[in-house]
């Protein structure tokens, strides 16, 4: 097995049908799952790579190519990428191999009259990459162009945070989307109350040792005691205690939201949107039991994930339905004690995950986001119960569907933001929590981009 040529035709697969990075890479490790962990890493690393770091890569291509990448054959241009991937960032790959292998990859897909176009491109930018910064924008003259190109992000989303968060921390939530990203687990809790920090999980200790004991390194997350982040895993299925429901992988902001949300023994929680299931197997343990959890989404597919995840965690009290959350339930009206409505949006909190977004989200999608989000809660409100709790979050840095978003429900419906200070004890930089709501940004806090809000129905 080529493991290069498997690198190039998922690349193709990519640009041909816009076939999702994470999806794909997913699906062809478990393919060939014969390979050996440094295929493996070599595979995952070099694709997630060149999806992240597409526009730094063109930049430096059509510097040094007579042709400019946009009229590239669609091969050799996905080869040039993710050769120049391996030149500017992989210091452990010698560059003449890069540009041998390249070569005879031209050659194999029957592009051998390109031979020497891609090798002279290839050892053009392998002599001068040591002096590569020369060729960027001036970062004081042109500091957008700069920041668009090193970070490899489209030059309006750059703009939009310059413009909400200023330079420093623009800088950072960049610099934070293009580092590499541990695996953060939720260990199954045995023990309920509210509140950060409580719930931790009976057994731990032994657990972690399980876990270590295979080669993966665990550490624990700042933020909550029964979540830990793992680092040198070929995948989670391999990892002890997963196939038996010891934990789950999810995002320490998506654990906040649900500590934030207060949930009691005996609660009816609703989750509307509940794909994977994070957030609704998290309340399911924290009932500890009792009550019970409703989980909702739109397809099958997507309750067919929720249901694997509950299923392999061993709960008893959670439902899955497929139900469309814009459709009004009359049935739970003013039924629920809480609320989750983690409802669609950009994704731009979670860029460093997920690398195809920054391309696919336009400033056009962004405006028409927001009309969806409030499309949901206008039903999504209904089913609280007076005093009870609605949590909206989503996984993105954009005011427009976070901020504005909360003041519009708080200024139509009749809830009330409630302080969140209580629930975020570890959290750092938490300015906003006692008007209700927090915005987690990637760089400045150690979670994904998230945002939480607590809203409380107003008793009659």
């Amino acid at each position: 097995m080529n493991i290069r040529e498997l690198i190039l035709d998922m690349l193709l697969q990519m640009e041909a049908a816009g076939t999702y990075s994470n999806l794909l890479i997913r699906n062809v490790l478990d393919k060939y799952d014969y390979l050996e962990g440094k295929e493996k890493a070599f595979l995952k690393r070099v694709t997630e790579g060149t999806v992240e770091r597409r526009i730094q890569l063109d930049y430096v291509l059509d510097h040094y190519s007579k042709v400019p990448v946009k009229k590239m054959k669609p091969l050799i241009r996905c080869l040039l990428r993710m050769s120049v991937y391996q030149l500017l960032f992989m210091d452990g790959i010698p560059d003449a191999a890069v540009c041998n292998e390249a070569v005879k990859l031209a050659g194999k897909r029957k592009f051998g009259q390109l031979k020497g176009f891609v090798n002279g491109v290839l050892r053009s930018i392998a002599r001068n990459k040591e002096q590569m910064e020369k060729i960027y924008p001036d970062r004081k003259q042109e500091p957008l162009e700069y920041l668009s190109v090193v970070y490899s992000m489209p030059e309006y989303l750059v703009s939009m945070w310059l413009g909400e968060y200023g330079p420093e921390r623009t800088e950072r939530m960049l610099q934070a989307m293009l580092a590499v990203h541990p695996v953060t687990v939720r260990l199954r809790q045995d023990s309920g109350g509210t509140g950060a920090g409580s719930g931790v999980p009976s057994g731990t200790d032994s657990l972690l040792q399980r876990i270590r004991k295979a080669g993966t390194e665990v550490q624990p997350h700042p933020y909550l005691d029964y979540a830990y982040c793992l680092t040198h895993l070929e995948g989670i299925r391999h990892v002890p205690g997963f196939e038996e429901g010891l934990f789950t992988v999810q995002d320490v902001s998506s654990m906040l939201a649900v500590e934030c949300a207060g949930i009691r023994q005996g609660d009816f929680v609703l989750d509307i949107c509940a794909a994977p299931g994070g957030k609704g197997t998290h309340a399911a343990e924290r009932l500890c039991g009792t009550g019970r959890v409703l989980c909702r989404d739109v397809s099958a597919e997507k309750t067919a994930l929720i249901r694997e995840n509950v299923e392999r965690l061993g709960l008893e009290n959670v439902e899955t339905e497929v139900y469309d959350g814009r459709a009004y339930d009359q049935a739970l009206h003013e039924k629920a004690d809480v609320v989750l409505a983690d409802l669609p949006c950009s994704g731009l909190g979670i860029l460093g995950k997920k690398r195809d977004i920054k391309y696919n989200v336009t400033p056009e999608s962004l405006q028409e986001l927001p009309k969806l989000q409030k499309e949901l809660l206008e039903t999504a409100w209904r089913y609280v119960k007076p005093n009870g709790a609605l949590i909206y979050t989503t996984c993105t840095i954009h005011r427009e569907e976070n901020e504005e978003i909360c003041r519009w429900f708080l200024e139509n419906h009749p809830f009330e933001a409630e302080s969140i200070d209580g629930f975020l004890k570890k959290v750092p930089e938490k300015a906003t929590a006692k008007d209700g709501y927090l915005q987690l940004l990637p760089g400045i806090h150690e979670t994904d981009g998230f945002f939480i809000a607590r809203f409380v129905r107003k008793g009659q």
